[in-house]
């Protein structure tokens, strides 16, 4: 079932059921007012009578009684008195008797008060005003009370009841009907966006261009549905070009070892006889791009994984991070002077991943500090500053620094894959932190990575 049915359906439903409720209210007031009207014919009949009591006389010596003048026949009422011994007397041209039940025996005993009742008369539906009336005596000197009952019949009410019974059926057909219609009409319109947004899905998973819009007007609930569709889709976007970009720039930057390390190998190759100190440079020529291209794979890699969402957080201590990284630095750069002044500091993150930007900070500053130098790395409050005395990164080149394979005029004549500070960024975003570029008083380069405490810290 489609949802463009169910929706008619339901409306339908809606329509159908407050019609129905509606039909039965007015069916329920009816009925009552019906009722309500014969109980007050029925009082007003007994009025005329009850100021006429010779029929009294007839019924307690048990001959039929006259109908009072302005009597009940007239108006197609019964007439009957009950003793409270349980004996009845009719009208002399009443046809049937009428039922008696103890109830009414105790209204002639004056044990009861009037009443109401449902009831047949003939097997005909008739109404009954059953009311105390007086006593008497009767031929055996028994003093006796007496109830009258006043009978009307229904048959008009209830001919009446089934013409407003079928008129409210029709009724709530005619509003099924109509609240289909109108759902369908309703769901139709209504559904224009959703189909909007369909066939915009469908033609986007078709060409797999996500350029294409949604159009939006209004601030419904759709409208904003659509709106968020193509917030989505601006997203989705950017993110294939991004990737786009990133594989373009990645076999770029891959190109460029490759080319080396094929010109070094097609050298060696056709000059079998180059002296010893040229073969050497070659070697070394081609271990260097082999460890560039190392160096470029593993942060191809890190970029590639760094949204993994199957990795867990774990609780890191990056104060022992950082003196491993720069126990690691002294090692790898012994010609540097490696001053550190580290807090006890706790995250909740990735530990390899943090390990590797602190080392890429680390690695930055030492790449690009002066023979004799020294490096100040600093980690407390959850930021770690990273300052070297070289000759500092330009205004120009500081909102670029963290770019992918983005280098500075002055470092692409140097190795390096431009990936390094790029991977710093990813994993402070990563971590809810961030990372900056700044120049260090008295020159120099300071880098900043921030990282959010725990709340508890």
């Amino acid at each position: 079932m489609t949802f463009r049915l169910r929706l008619a359906l339901a409306a339908a439903l809606a329509v159908a059921a407050t019609v129905a409720i509606a039909s039965a209210v007015v069916y329920v007031v009816m009925r009552n007012e019906l009722r309500t009207s014969v109980d007050q014919q029925l009082q007003q009949q007994y009025q005329q009578v009850s100021s006429n009591k010779v029929f009294l006389l007839h019924a307690f010596d048990n001959r039929p009684f006259p109908t009072p003048q302005h009597g009940p026949s007239v108006t197609a009422m019964y007439l009957q008195l009950v003793l409270d011994n349980g004996k009845t007397q009719l009208a002399s041209n009443e046809p049937s008797k009428v039922p008696v039940n103890s109830k009414t025996i105790a209204v002639a005993a004056r044990t009861h008060g009037p009443f109401f009742a449902n009831g047949e008369v003939a097997e005909k539906p008739v109404r009954i005003y059953t009311v105390y009336v007086g006593s008497g005596e009767t031929p055996d000197g028994v003093t006796h009370g007496a109830a009258l009952q006043l009978v009307r019949p229904t048959d008009d009410v209830n001919r009446t009841l089934h013409r407003l019974q079928l008129i409210l059926l029709l009724v709530l057909a005619g509003g099924l009907a109509a609240g289909g219609a109108g759902g369908a009409l309703v769901s139709r319109a209504a559904l224009v966006p959703v189909r909007r947004l369909t066939a915009t899905a469908e033609r986007i998973a078709e060409t797999g261009e996500p350029s294409e819009r949604v159009p939006v007007s209004g601030r419904d609930e759709l409208s904003r549905l659509g709106g968020a569709f193509n917030t989505m889709l601006v997203a989705l976007e950017e993110s294939l070009d991004t990737q786009r970009r990133f594989v373009a720039d990645a076999s770029h930057e891959l190109r460029t070892p490759l080319t080396s390390l094929q010109t070094n190998i097609e050298v060696l190759r056709r000059h079998d006889g180059l002296d010893p100190a040229a073969r050497g440079r070659l070697f070394d020529d081609l271990e260097r791009e082999a460890h560039e291209m190392r160096d470029l794979i593993a942060g191809l890699l890190e970029l590639a994984r760094g949204d993994d969402p199957s990795r867990e957080r774990a609780t890191v201590q990056v104060d022992e991070l950082v003196e491993n990284a720069v126990h690691r630095a002294r090692s790898r750069y012994p010609q540097l002077t490696w001053a550190s002044r580290v807090e006890p500091t706790v995250v909740e993150g990735y530990p390899d991943r943090l390990e590797r930007a602190v080392w890429n900070l680390l690695e930055n500053a030492g790449k690009w500090s002066r023979e004799g130098s020294s490096v100040d790395v600093i980690l407390e409050h959850g930021e770690l500053v990273v300052r070297d005395y070289g000759p500092g990164i330009a205004p120009e080149d500081r909102e670029h620094v963290f770019d992918r394979f983005y280098r500075a005029t002055n470092a692409r004549a140097l190795p390096g894959s431009g990936l390094g500070l790029a991977i710093v960024r990813e994993v402070a975003e990563a971590h809810g932190g961030s990372v900056a570029a700044e120049e260090a008083p008295g020159g120099g380069a300071l880098l900043r990575l921030r990282l959010p405490l725990p709340t508890n810290s």
